[in-house]
């Protein structure tokens, strides 16, 4: 080699030399675009992990410890991105003069512990106390509408909506929290009201998350929700039946559900542990997602 070009041979020319910098030059080109290709519209949108919860507000399952601090610690631990929470404590001043029982609402506790985002849609008001759904993120939150669902006075509920932006991903993330009756009557108006409030407000291409406690112990009027809206039941989808999430310590009943839409599941998970056995009636359930493969395959560039 004599500077930037080769000994002149008989199989090696100057003009040959040339030629393969050439080649090289457009293959490094062509492998700059594909690997751009891949970084931008493959590897960019994070997967986000969600936790759907009960939290009994904050109490064991017979009411007789306060758990609220240890509930904020494993789920600290799951590192979940978002938190749909419900029977979320805003406020109790009888139980508040407790020594054991904080004075902060319960979505502040969690949100503090996590350093978390937080909104809370009060939905069972009473004197001296109320409760709710809550939505926590480590991303940050926006909360659209707290939409009261409620069909009688004795059971006061609602679905929470809001929306994060994941990292790489080109539209937000709907998160619906939600929590209904016990009747199943009363849970078929409300699934109406559900499916009236997506088709009005949400974009049908928009990914979507509708997760809670459904109380659809049945395991039947929670499938006319998942018809009407074309949706994916998660757990039913990945593994063919639905979880026990009920009661905690020997749990018989399906109550809990994830639905998405838009988005490709990449792991579902039921929280069954002695320790979360423990803490609330119900057992939480996490899946992580990514935006939908036909929402990430955009290019302005041909390759």
């Amino acid at each position: 080699m004599i500077g930037k070009f080769p000994v002149k041979t008989p199989f090696y020319s100057l003009n040959k030399y040339n030629q393969n910098c050439r080649k090289t030059t457009r293959s490094g080109a062509i492998l700059k675009q594909i690997n751009r290709f891949i970084t931008h519209h493959i590897m960019s949108p994070r997967p986000v992990t969600i936790t759907s919860y009960n939290m009994h507000k904050g109490m064991s399952a017979l009411n007789r410890k306060v758990q609220v601090n240890r509930m904020a610690d494993a789920l600290g631990a799951l590192g979940s991105d978002v938190l749909f929470l419900q029977e979320v404590q805003g406020q109790h001043l009888n139980r508040s003069r407790r020594t054991d029982f904080p004075d902060a609402p319960h979505y502040d506790i969690i949100g503090d512990s996590l350093d978390y985002h937080r909104s809370y849609g009060k939905n069972a008001v009473y004197p001296k106390r109320h409760h709710g759904n809550a939505i926590l993120s480590r991303l940050p939150l926006k909360t659209e509408n707290n939409l009261n669902i409620s069909v009688n006075k004795l059971e006061q509920r609602g679905l929470l909506h809001c929306e994060v932006v994941p990292e790489g991903w080109e539209d937000p993330l709907v998160c619906l929290c939600v929590h209904l009756n016990l009747r199943e009557p009363d849970r078929l108006k409300q699934y109406r009201a559900i499916s009236d409030y997506v088709d009005r407000h949400i974009n049908p291409d928009s990914p979507l998350i509708i997760a809670g406690d459904f109380n659809d112990w049945r395991q039947k009027s929670a499938r006319e929700l998942g018809r009407a809206l074309d949706l994916n039941e998660v757990f039913v989808d990945n593994t063919g039946k639905r979880p026990k999430t009920f009661p905690s310590r020997l749990p018989i009943l399906s109550l809990d559900r994830i639905y998405t839409r838009n988005l490709d599941v990449i792991d579902s998970e039921i929280h069954n542990s002695k320790d979360w056995q423990h803490l609330s009636d119900h057992l939480p359930l996490s899946v992580t997602v990514r935006p939908h493969r036909k929402m990430e395959m955009k290019s302005d560039r041909k390759i």
